[in-house]
């Protein structure tokens, strides 16, 4: 006999997209009550994700490994120091957060805390996943003796309604394993990825010459940054939309990794010819950009005259919630020096973020961008040194340049046309334009997270 528990409270946002179960399938017409719509239990699927995200972190660290070793073997200290220092760091930052996305250290797995220690923690966690899904394989015929009752919104031909279904303790369990391997994605791409990719390109253009591993390197790195920055987009929504059931289809995918990919790939080279043609002189400014968006949310948070939040983990300090909060905040500025985090970090916020669409954060930050390319494109064109490329250097500034504002277009497109939830912003993309460039509507305009249920408040302004 099936034991079905109440539904808990609420918990912060990390909590709640863990729990996240496998996609339902609808069925209209089995009602449990009024405005509930029964949907039937979700079936588990291989953990591709799970593979390929510990494939890319195996891959990169290998590979890392193998050019400092070649570095060594050639007498490049420099080079070697900061190959191995990106690679440490973001080693170490998934090893924290799988541990604390498995809370491991209530637990007794000495196994897994070694693996951990020995910067192995991916693999056995990807081993662990692999036997849960087999083990719901073969158990596939059976009933979960244990579930639990969970309900999301969805939008139906339009309409919006409440989906109650049943999600198996095993099927939750490697959920939350996907979960966490996205997070761990995100941590590998923009702590360790972003500025080896970005090293690595700078070696090469000073030494002129791109051996076969640093190659590999620098795929595997280009690889992790697109999927973790498609990642970002993916989990910003759903974390903005937590009542929400999200349903991505492959066109907006492409759309997504289109426009991560032209912008990642852009602003880095932008950044890599800048700082070869300064040198030590690009150092201070790249610093400080990148210590004005490490410190915008605390100045905000400081402003506020907020607490801070004491709902980030219920076993945590005063000291340990800090710790999370540094935490969270680099990875913020990591995203936010290469792309566009899809989120407004509020550190005063009871779940740290700015769950409304905020079209004036996503203008401002992608104006300032644009500025600063274009800055560091001028610099390069300018000053740049004949020798470090044999290519005409005003080609190659406008094609960056286009190139960032092609990656531009496919966002403009996908928040106009394939957000997923476009028929629940208060305004559209050209809404805010309209509004920036002709000034016909100067009261702000506020998106309700939360909106009523009534069809005109859902009617899509597309």
């Amino acid at each position: 006999m099936s034991t079905r528990p109440q539904h808990s409270e609420r918990t912060s946002t990390m909590d709640r997209v863990y729990e996240i179960p496998e996609e339902p399938n609808v069925d209209p017409v089995s009602s449990l009550q009024e405005d509930v719509i029964r949907g039937t239990n979700p079936r588990f699927t291989f953990p591709f994700s799970i593979l390929f995200s510990t494939f890319l972190y195996c891959g990169e660290a290998a590979s890392a490994l193998y050019m400092v070793r070649i570095y060594r073997k050639n007498s490049e200290t420099y080079w070697m120091t900061y190959t191995f220092s990106f690679f440490m760091f973001s080693s170490i930052m998934v090893q924290l957060t799988l541990i604390f996305v498995h809370r491991d250290l209530a637990k007794d797995k000495p196994l897994s805390l070694f693996m951990h220690l020995i910067l192995l923690g991916p693999v056995i966690r990807c081993l662990e996943a692999m036997i849960k899904y087999l083990t719901l394989w073969k158990k596939e015929e059976q009933e979960e003796p244990y579930v639990s009752l969970t309900r999301k919104k969805m939008l139906i031909d339009g309409e919006e309604v409440l989906i109650e279904w049943e999600v198996g303790h095993s099927i939750r369990t490697l959920a939350m394993h996907r979960n966490a391997y996205k997070r761990m994605s995100q941590i590998q791409a923009f702590l360790g990825s972003v500025p080896q990719l970005t090293y690595q390109l700078y070696v090469s253009l000073i030494s002129a010459e791109v051996p076969l591993g640093r190659v590999v390197l620098m795929v595997f790195s280009l690889v992790s940054v697109t999927y973790g920055a498609t990642l970002c987009n993916m989990l910003a929504i759903q974390i903005k939309y937590d009542d929400y059931k999200i349903r991505l289809g492959p066109l907006e995918v492409l759309c997504i990794t289109i426009w991560r990919t032209l912008e990642i790939t852009s602003r880095l080279l932008i950044l890599v010819l800048f700082s070869a043609t300064l040198k030590l002189k690009a150092v201070p400014f790249l610093v400080l950009n990148f210590l004005i968006i490490l410190f915008e949310p605390w100045i905000k948070f400081w402003r506020s005259g907020a607490q801070m939040p004491n709902n980030i983990e219920k076993n945590f300090s005063r000291v340990g919630t800090l710790v999370v909060l540094i935490s969270v905040t680099i990875l913020y500025a990591g995203i936010n020096f290469s792309c566009w985090s899809a989120l407004q970090l509020r550190l005063a916020d009871r779940d740290l973020v700015d769950k409304g669409q905020n079209w004036g954060h996503m203008g401002l930050h992608y104006s300032v961008r644009l500025v600063e390319n274009v800055i560091m494109v001028l610099v390069f064109k300018f000053f740049g040194v004949k020798v470090l490329l044999n290519y005409c250097h005003s080609l190659i500034a406008l094609q960056l340049i286009i190139a960032y504002l092609i990656s531009i277009g496919f966002m403009l497109l996908f928040f106009q046309y394939l957000h997923p939830l476009r028929s629940l912003f208060a305004h559209n993309v050209v809404d805010y334009l309209h509004c920036v460039c002709c000034h016909r509507h100067p009261r702000t305009r506020v998106e309700n997270p939360e909106p009523p249920f009534e069809t005109e408040a859902r009617q899509s302004v597309v």
